[in-house]
């Protein structure tokens, strides 16, 4: 998707802004926050928050910005950010961003957290990637660890709703070799039911005062501390990395992750 028919909106919000201290930072807190006592809303929300407070501050080379040019989507052809009606021909807004983000607590401490969204992408797709360790190099003297499938689980979110196992297991024959292998569950396909848009749950939360799903002062707030330095760097037209239309994004999205030796999940698979 594209800006569709919101460009004065997003010509003075960009991506970040758009996306990343609400919509991302719930989907972060929600992954990497601690159980809460019970399932009242000020508990689950205690956590999320605590989450959001932990995230260390932005580092200007932990930040990648980007902007959409002419591409083809589906086969046929669309123009850039630039050229979009409404659009400002040389406006340096974001329509893509990426971060690396690093939690200061006992839990996460060293454990990256990579966030990135944007439009006019090669598919649109909301999902959660949690990478797990490799095994102990100790158990497996004679294979190279450092090669085999890295075990994955992937929570869908939106278009499709379900979760994805992505293991290693052994491919028969006398020898030890071993392949990578996905085990996929679907809402849909077992529970015969449509995708929902998300908002008949909170309208039904509101109706019954269940505030758990709704974000609270200090959330909001710390999360949008986070965004800050990002939302300041913006103002250099110089950190603006482009991208053609129906790609994966910006080069300088991947070179973020590169350094670390990890590569993206390929967003069209």
């Amino acid at each position: 998707m594209g800006v569709e028919q919101r460009a004065k909106f997003y010509e003075g919000t960009g991506a970040v802004r758009d996306m990343v201290p609400n919509h991302v930072m719930q989907l972060l807190a929600m992954t990497a926050m601690e159980a809460p006592i019970s399932f009242d809303a000020d508990a689950v929300r205690d956590e999320k928050t605590k989450v959001l407070k932990a995230i260390h501050t932005l580092q200007r080379h932990d930040v990648v910005r980007g902007q959409y040019t002419a591409g083809r989507i589906k086969g046929q052809p669309v123009a850039g950010y630039r050229e979009e009606p409404g659009v400002d021909p040389h406006s340096g807004t974001e329509t893509y961003a990426a971060m690396k983000l690093q939690i200061d607590n006992w839990r996460w401490a060293g454990v990256p957290f990579y966030v990135r969204t944007g439009k006019r992408l090669a598919a649109r797709k909301t999902e959660i990637a949690i990478h797990f360790k490799s095994a102990p190099y100790a158990l497996f003297r004679d294979t190279p660890v450092d090669k085999l499938t890295p075990n994955i689980m992937m929570l869908h979110i939106q278009p499709t709703e379900g979760v994805t196992m992505q293991f290693s297991a052994k491919i028969p024959g006398p020898t030890v070799h071993l392949g990578g292998v996905r085990m996929k569950f679907d809402y849909s396909e077992w529970f015969h039911e449509g995708p929902s848009t998300g908002y008949e749950t909170l309208i039904y939360d509101c109706m019954i005062g269940d505030a758990t799903l709704f974000q609270r002062a200090d959330n909001i707030e710390a999360g949008w501390r986070v965004v800050q330095p990002a939302l300041e760097w913006g103002q250099d037209p110089a950190t603006l990395n482009f991208y053609p239309a129906g790609s994966e994004g910006p080069k300088a999205a991947d070179d973020l992750l590169a350094r670390d030796h990890r590569h993206w999940l390929k967003i069209g698979s």
